[in-house]
């Protein structure tokens, strides 16, 4: 069957000499791979630019059940990103994004809700609207609300985790500031300590991997964390 979607291009792989596997997180569909045949040939007809992580398509695919390795039809750029490919702090978050969007969605998981929050935040990173020393955090506190595990309020990301990292000094600052990314999301602009918004991204990794089957280091935790500086 032949289906119209968006989709969020999160990963792709090679495959043989000139094709590739492609994980595409789509909104009608969830999340999908893709064999894309010819897509690494040289020349002017090449289209290997389309499948970068974190870019935005409008997708004709085929969707067969019970298909692990789907076809797609046609693929355009829904937009083309203007500053996530020339800025290193963009670009960082953008690899971040995509790393913690891999490790939390599984293979034909579909959310409506979750793919729409996804998209505004890729476009809200490329236009330059927020505080990038903010958004990381911004990114998992609200991501997790689409993954069922969010606490109800700025003191359940202390008390529904198994540890604890903030001094006695440090937990009225911490809650103040959770309280005010929960309330501003991307359009906060408070001036915190770096060391506590390290610690907290800390934190807030360290909440996720509780609440995922895959509990081993970000690869993107080192680059991520000089953002925040």
């Amino acid at each position: 069957m032949i289906r119209k979607t968006a989709g969020l291009v999160l990963s792709s792989i090679r495959y043989k000499d000139t094709s590739i596997i492609v994980k595409i997180f789509t909104r009608e569909l969830g999340l999908k791979s893709y064999l894309v045949n010819g897509v690494r040939s040289m020349g002017k007809g090449s289209k290997m630019a389309l499948y970068q992580p974190l870019t935005l398509l409008d997708l004709v695919v085929y969707n067969k059940e019970n298909s692990g390795l789907q076809r797609i039809s046609d693929a355009k750029l829904q937009r083309a990103h203007q500053r996530i490919p020339f800025d290193f702090s963009r670009t960082s978050i953008a690899l971040f994004m995509t790393e913690v969007i891999n490790r939390s969605i599984y293979e034909n998981y579909q959310n409506e809700s979750l793919f729409d929050f996804l998209t505004e935040s890729v476009i809200i990173l490329d236009q330059g609207e927020a505080l990038l020393t903010h958004f990381p955090l911004v990114f998992l506190i609200e991501k997790a609300k689409f993954l069922g595990f969010s606490p109800e309020d700025a003191e359940g990301f202390l008390l529904e985790s198994v540890h604890q990292p903030f001094s006695d000094q440090e937990l009225p600052q911490i809650l103040d500031y959770l309280e005010r990314l929960l309330s501003d999301k991307y359009k906060c602009c408070d001036k915190v300590p770096v060391g506590l918004r390290r610690k907290l991204l800390d934190h807030l990794l360290d909440f996720y991997s509780q609440h995922m089957e895959n509990s081993s280091s970000f690869k993107s935790l080192v680059v991520i964390r000089q953002v925040l500086e």
